[in-house]
């Protein structure tokens, strides 16, 4: 090809709307991907809420509540475990994510607290779908071998909540402790009230821990 021909196409190429088409044809791609692993994640929810005490949560069982192919599921998530990691993940970012909200508009140290447990059993009972499979996923076989992915997606997260707390120790309000064991004192009862509650143990009320159960802890970790 001549060099004048070859520097006139490569001009055609470098135009910004070349670009743009690019771009308008990639996108509808990009939805529908993303449509695809979002109806394969909530079929998967389904499916294990329904089935999960009847050993029905299988690759088959989400692919007929989906209406997705099988070989569409390889492809986006590449096992029924992969699957299972990225529901664990979206799952654990939605309740991070709402946790993350309540403790950033807290006014207080006091109020940081209440508003991390407060929000933790809002989700629990509002989302209880998804908290299950939270609390489920540490007995499945998924998670260690997509533990370093897991680990990776939620340290942004929790990194905003205990961000968020920071100041409050800094100024003498909260006691200083290694973050891991601060965190694990604040969500470490409010998890087990959860978990409880989703297995259906007696005498666990949600509304009750909401009241009671904040000010607990907000005395355990003043300074």
């Amino acid at each position: 090809m001549p060099p004048a021909m070859r520097a006139k196409q490569a001009s055609r190429a470098d135009r910004p709307g070349a670009r743009r088409s690019g771009a308008r044809v990639d996108e509808p791609r990009l939805e529908r991907a993303r449509d695809t692993r979002g109806r394969l994640l909530d079929a998967a929810l389904t499916v294990f809420e329904q089935h999960r005490s009847t050993g029905g949560y299988t690759v088959h069982a989400v692919v007929a509540e989906s209406g997705i192919s099988l070989g569409s599921l390889y492809h986006h998530f590449g096992s029924m475990d992969g699957l299972s990691a990225a529901l664990y993940s979206r799952s654990m970012a939605a309740l991070l994510d709402t946790i993350g909200d309540a403790v950033e508009a807290s006014s207080s140290p006091r109020a940081a607290i209440f508003s991390i447990v407060r929000a933790y059993l809002a989700f629990t009972e509002r989302e209880s779908s998804m908290a299950r499979f939270i609390h489920a996923a540490p007995s499945e076989r998924f998670l260690p071998a997509h533990a370093a992915a897991i680990v990776a997606d939620k340290a942004p997260r929790l990194e905003r909540i205990v961000g968020a707390l920071r100041p409050h120790v800094r100024s003498g309000a909260i006691v200083a402790l290694p973050e891991p064991l601060l965190e694990m004192l604040i969500i470490g009862p409010v998890a087990e009230i959860a978990r409880r509650w989703l297995a259906g143990a007696p005498g666990i009320d949600l509304a009750d821990a909401a009241r009671l159960v904040p000010e607990r802890i907000w005395r355990s970790v003043r300074a």
